[in-house]
């Protein structure tokens, strides 16, 4: 196997982190290409129609390029360079037809350092590979949601060619140039057998490996149809609880319809920044304005769970956030 077992996430830093915040420009931007997905994944919001068509602001579909321009534009006038321009959010992102120019566009635009993508990869056919390669991509994380076509079926409610799929992503990585290629399954739905198939399909086909497992990570989503173990993390290891996000001290949201969020996991839009007034505000102003200050600040004072939509958040407990807990007192003083 040529590819190295190692997470997609890159773990922050926390010694880091705590030394640098507050920073002036955040280090990850996520920026949703479309927050539509043709998969209907049973741990996912947006794989749930029905809930979707009733939360406000959902369902707008793909990024209007012009608007994407803007906001690369808007990345430009940071501080500092953007370590990563993230094209993913709530959706699929190879629905947006004008993917790999979007990631071209923010390439030559010399806002960031790179530019990445999660992806279902259910649309990377040969031709759009190529063009993604082309375009300057710099890694892919993919999501396999099964190890054949009947397991796609049941968990994600689409029929795949499972060998075509297959196919199509060792095409890209044999010609994936500069591009990472890295491949995570929830490991929840597999046997040890199935497991064994996972490595072997696609370990000689990725440049990174990973078994994962189901976290709760979209609040307030109850309507999830699959067991999640609270006791697991993400990777495997035992669950811990941080009060402080880390996130909303260097990560900034940028939905589909040009509006921002305050949390990438916000799938309700109940987290808002910026108002109506969306794209017409500038992304350094909304990452300068006092409503993100005292946000931040009420995070750093331990009052995350007076906040009824962060309360109960399963990132902070299952995936592998930075813990700023010991240093909060600290950085208010600072801030």
């Amino acid at each position: 196997m040529n590819a190295r077992i190692k997470p997609r996430i890159d773990l922050p830093d926390r010694v880091r982190l705590k030394d640098e915040i507050p920073l002036r420009t955040p280090r990850v931007i996520y920026v949703d290409p479309c927050d539509r997905c043709n998969f209907q994944c049973k741990f996912c919001p947006t794989g749930n129609r029905e809930i979707l068509r009733k939360v406000s602001g959902r369902g707008h579909g793909v990024m209007d390029f012009e608007l994407y321009k803007k906001f690369v534009d808007g990345f430009c006038e940071f501080d500092d360079v953007v370590k990563v321009v993230r094209l993913y959010k709530d959706g699929e992102p190879l629905l947006n037809p004008r993917f790999p120019d979007m990631v071209a566009y923010a390439k030559k635009s010399g806002c960031c350092e790179k530019v990445d993508t999660t992806s279902n990869a259910s649309l990377l056919t040969r031709e759009l590979g190529s063009r993604i390669v082309e375009a300057g991509l710099d890694r892919v994380n993919i999501s396999v949601e099964g190890v054949n076509g009947a397991q796609y079926k049941e968990f994600s409610n689409i029929s795949l060619d499972y060998e075509k799929f297959v196919d199509n992503i060792a095409y890209f990585y044999e010609r994936r140039a500069q591009c990472e290629v890295f491949v995570k399954i929830n490991g929840d739905i597999l046997d040890e057998e199935q497991t064994r198939d996972f490595y072997k399909t696609f370990g000689d086909i990725s440049d990174g490996i990973f078994v994962e497992h189901a976290i709760d990570y979209w609040p307030r989503f109850e309507q999830k149809r699959v067991e999640i173990n609270e006791e697991v993390g993400l990777l495997g290891d035992k669950s811990r609880e941080v009060l402080v996000c880390p996130y909303v001290f260097y990560e900034m949201a940028v939905n589909s319809d040009g509006t921002y969020s305050l949390c990438r996991f916000d799938w309700k839009r109940m987290q808002p920044l910026g108002g109506d007034l969306g794209a017409n505000v500038t992304p350094k102003r909304i990452w300068n304005s006092i409503h993100l200050w005292q946000l931040q600040c009420l995070f750093l004072r331990g009052e995350r769970k007076s906040r009824w939509y962060c309360a109960n958040c399963g990132e902070l407990r299952q995936g592998s956030p930075a813990d700023l807990d010991e240093f909060r007192e600290m950085l208010l003083d600072r801030f």
